[in-house]
């Protein structure tokens, strides 16, 4: 069990089971699994739909924007060159940051009980030194 949100995210962005770590989180490329093989952590309450698809498409606008601007100052590329490097390029890194982007989702979702998951928390440490 994750200590931390952060450890939660990262598994999930990694592909991972949120709560175990040891278990794959997805069948297919977006498929979740019903539940995790290892931990039996039922995955089907998660409702991701089109977020992890803007988490993509934001992060990919991001970071392509300082590249074409790089491109049109610095280099005397034509229409035709510029579009046969910058949609290549965003097209492998949208579909590149789908899956953990989804991960990541249903890593949020479960760490605070969204959607029908049941919100799981280590017991703090409530003894003192």
């Amino acid at each position: 069990m994750p200590a931390t949100f952060g450890q939660a995210l990262l598994r999930g962005i990694r592909g991972r089971c949120p709560r175990c770590e040891r278990g794959g989180l997805f069948r297919k490329w977006l498929k979740p699994l019903e539940r995790c093989p290892v931990c039996a952590l039922d995955l089907t309450p998660q409702r991701a739909d089109d977020f992890p698809a803007y988490i993509a498409m934001i992060v990919t606008g991001h970071l392509m924007a300082p590249l074409i601007i790089m491109l049109s100052l610095d280099f005397e590329l034509g229409p035709v060159a510029m579009m046969a490097i910058l949609v290549p390029l965003a097209l492998v890194m949208m579909l590149g940051m789908l899956q953990p982007a989804k991960g990541g989702v249903i890593a949020l979702q479960w760490w605070f009980g969204m959607h029908g998951f049941v919100k799981e928390r280590l017991p703090e440490d409530t003894s003192e030194p």
